[in-house]
């Protein structure tokens, strides 16, 4: 009789779930500490400059500076990181994160907090993709909208809880210490991210060739296009969104962080909630997101007087213009095909370029046109997005509209021998 072997242990199902959990909670908390970290600079550029001694323009280049390393640094380092495991690559991320974060803090000179806050936008782009790549690939089939919603939910829980309570330790502490609180929260994100998350595939090519050939299609260009033109009126709007309040509803300074306060509630909810709907259909999910956008702007427009009537618009536009994120990042990873990685930093990218090009179109319709007009203009760039979305809901991944290579199909069946017979005939 053969020796008996030794039997293998069952895998406990429930044991991996609660794993991967943990890792899901971790990865959560790691776009909570950058969405935190981006925002909070905005609460104390008052006491930044008057402890550098430099005005404040300047140092709202820091704001800028942020966006752009995010823009541009994060695809560029993600394109040049293919190679490294995900996982890797996200705690090496962190970990230049923890630095920059750092570096911020001690900085003694406008220039060296503006490079600090550079450092850190790269490695925020790089980290928003690839946490976004890890959680996908740990989520599995059919899930992807929910484990996207997790990274940007966790951002929009930073916008409701992060960015008040870093601006008020700001104000009691000093701006040195808001700035140290980020370090230490992205040092303890890093430990949790090394303890929970465990190593994944890659979701597309390898190389780099393959990433960007998926990523640069047509359709995930139209997408990224059309993410651009929706954050632009987004951000037209909501960047002088607490001067509307003020001027064209009559809210008193004091309750417009109330209205604020509902908009950051509603956009949390509306991230998770979409991406419970885009795992189900992110085409569908995304245009509804942009039309019910679209809808909320041009109400708060034409209701905007009315105290109650601007709360409760201004909670469905937190819903429906959040709620849109994860089936566009769905969408985008969905065409790149075997470019998902990469794409994955794309949509980032798009999303903050949106923001800044709203800002600055935002700027000059006020000088113009006065604080009013923000609301009406960003409702029309939104339409304009919304007819590019429906537009785009038949797009399919590039590689899918061109016929396999004839090295990648099953070999033909052999000929049967009555086919035989009728050619030798």
């Amino acid at each position: 009789m053969p020796p008996n072997r030794p039997r293998k242990r069952p895998r406990n199902r429930f044991a991996d779930e609660s794993k991967n959990r943990l890792a899901f909670l971790s990865l959560a908390f790691v776009a909570f500490v950058v969405g935190t970290s981006e925002f909070v600079v905005v609460g104390v550029l008052g006491p930044i400059a008057d402890g550098l001694r430099t005005g404040l323009g300047t140092v709202g280049l820091l704001v800028t500076g942020y966006a752009l390393g995010i823009s541009l640094g994060g695809p560029v380092l993600t394109a040049l990181t293919l190679r490294l495991p995900r996982r890797t690559l996200l705690l090496g991320a962190l970990a230049a994160y923890v630095a920059a974060s750092a570096g911020a803090a001690a900085a003694g000179t406008v220039g060296v907090l503006l490079a600090a806050r550079c450092a850190a936008g790269l490695a925020h782009g790089v980290t928003v993709g690839a946490a976004t790549s890890v959680t996908v690939a740990l989520a599995g089939p059919g899930r992807q909208g929910r484990a996207i919603s997790l990274v940007f939910g966790g951002i929009s829980v930073a916008t409701v809880l992060g960015v008040p309570l870093g601006t008020l330790v700001g104000q009691w502490l000093g701006w040195r210490a808001a700035l140290a609180a980020v370090a230490v929260l992205a040092a303890l994100a890093l430990a949790a991210v090394r303890r929970t998350v465990p190593p994944t595939a890659a979701m597309g090519a390898p190389g780099l060739a393959g990433q960007l050939r998926g990523a640069l299609s047509r359709p995930v260009l139209a997408v990224l296009g059309t993410a651009v033109v929706l954050f632009t009126g987004q951000f037209t709007a909501y960047t002088y969104l607490a001067g509307y309040l003020e001027d064209v509803t009559g809210v008193g300074g004091g309750r417009v962080g109330g209205y604020l306060l509902a908009f950051g509630t509603a956009a949390a909810v509306g991230t998770f909630l979409g991406g419970r709907c885009a795992d189900r259909r992110a085409a569908g999910t995304l245009t509804a997101g942009c039309a019910g956008l679209t809808a909320a702007l041009l109400a708060l427009h034409l209701c905007g007087r009315s105290g109650a009537a601007a709360a409760v618009l201004v909670a469905c536009w937190g819903l429906a213009g959040f709620g849109l994120v994860p089936a566009l990042q769905s969408r985008i990873v969905e065409l790149a095909g075997p470019g998902g990685d990469f794409a994955a930093t794309l949509g980032v990218s798009a999303a903050n370029a949106g923001i800044a090009a709203g800002a600055a179109l935002g700027g000059w319709t006020v000088g113009a046109h006065g604080v009013g007009a923000v609301v009406p203009l960003g409702a029309a760039v939104c339409l304009a997005a919304l007819l590019a979305v429906a537009a785009g809901a038949r797009l399919r991944p590039a590689a899918a509209r061109h016929p396999v290579h004839p090295l990648h199909l099953d070999p033909p069946p052999a000929p049967s021998l009555d086919r035989e017979r009728t050619v030798r005939a």
